[in-house]
């Protein structure tokens, strides 16, 4: 079992509400990621569900349980941090197994328990080595066996690849993942990359100044944000966002033209991802512009082109293209992928 619930819960440092009255539910077996900007409280957040850090006020509930005031090692837990925290004068094996040994667990149930998670994380023939004498990678693979062995109703990570080079955060990111599906185990992971959100989550949980902006699947944030800050926080490159004027069946653009808008309500702004534009001849589609950015990326390449008024406007393109910097252009929006909010940021 590891559902967890968190009903109300505040934190308060002094005179200062740095978590807001969170209410979540977090089902047994899912993988739950929190993100968000630095300072809204997510790392706050997981240390309150770790016992790390005490609740002010509402409660934490796991497999039903109240256990507000439970200290860590009473919650069946297991934390695992952006440093590894390893003890160099050990070797791999006595640093996975050394919560049970000073739990006083027989050592034979050590070495079983040892020998199976390094198997899971491929670290069997590295048993015998010290930490030095590893990679990045490798130690922290060391640092969540030895979350493993001790057998936890969940896991909670805190930005545990943020040490690692981009190579390597995409090794341990599917090492996770397969971690996941192996264990079928509750995990909550906190990170500030929304690669690693996207790719890794059931549910994302997106948290603005230490409130929920938004709960949802990747697939569903990123086709259906509640609000501008969702919608710019989740993709990237992030939506555009264009002033426009609407009437009860268009929209006009502050530079441009326009189109159909089914609202029921006036918006002030229209969103659309960059992959969702089409360049076409200047003249034509919702507004002009002139390129003023070519990022070459591979198979991507992405423009960003000034729109006057409507600002700078992002457009992903294949890689093979022969778009040029002071190149004039139209940018064509199509209805389906366009996205409303009103003047409070709110979609509409």
């Amino acid at each position: 079992m590891g559902a967890i619930e968190l009903r109300n819960t505040e934190k308060w440092f002094g005179s200062i509400q740095v978590i807001k009255g969170v209410n979540l539910q977090m089902d047994e077996g899912e993988f739950i990621v929190f993100v968000g900007p630095s300072g809204c409280g997510k790392s706050t957040l997981l240390r309150m569900i770790g016992g790390l850090e005490d609740t002010s006020r509402g409660a934490i509930l796991i497999n039903g349980e109240d256990v507000t005031d439970h200290p860590p090692s009473k919650r069946g837990l297991s934390m695992v941090f952006q440093s590894y925290a390893l003890y160099p004068h050990m070797s791999v094996g006595d640093n996975m197994g050394f919560a049970l040994k000073t739990a006083g667990v027989p050592k034979e149930e050590i070495k079983t328990k040892v020998s199976h998670a390094a198997e899971i994380l491929k670290l069997t023939e590295y048993l015998e080595r010290r930490p030095k004498d590893l990679s990045g990678g490798q130690r922290q693979r060391v640092a969540i066996g030895r979350s493993i062995v001790r057998d936890p109703t969940a896991f909670l990570f805190d930005e545990p690849l943020s040490n690692l080079d981009a190579s390597l955060r995409v090794e341990m990111r599917y090492e996770i993942a397969k971690l996941h599906r192996n264990l079928a185990r509750t995990m909550i992971y906190v990170t500030h990359d929304q690669v690693e959100a996207m790719t890794l989550a059931d549910r994302i949980v997106v948290l603005e100044a230490g409130h929920i902006a938004q709960v949802g699947t990747p697939k569903h944030l990123y086709e259906k944000p509640e609000d501008i800050f969702v919608a710019q926080f989740i993709g990237s490159p992030k939506m555009n966002i264009l002033p426009c004027e609407t009437t009860d069946n268009a929209y006009n653009l502050s530079s441009g033209r326009g189109g159909e808008f089914k609202g029921s309500k006036s918006a002030k702004k229209l969103g659309i991802r960059p992959e969702h534009i089409t360049i076409c001849e200047s003249g034509k589609g919702q507004c002009d512009g002139c390129i003023d950015l070519v990022e070459f990326l591979g198979a991507d390449t992405f423009l960003v082109v000034d729109a006057g008024a409507s600002g700078s406007v992002s457009v992903r393109v294949p890689g093979e293209t022969s778009f040029q910097v002071g190149q004039n252009c139209g940018l064509s929006f199509p209805d389906a992928q366009i996205h409303f909010f009103d003047k409070d940021g709110l979609r509409v």
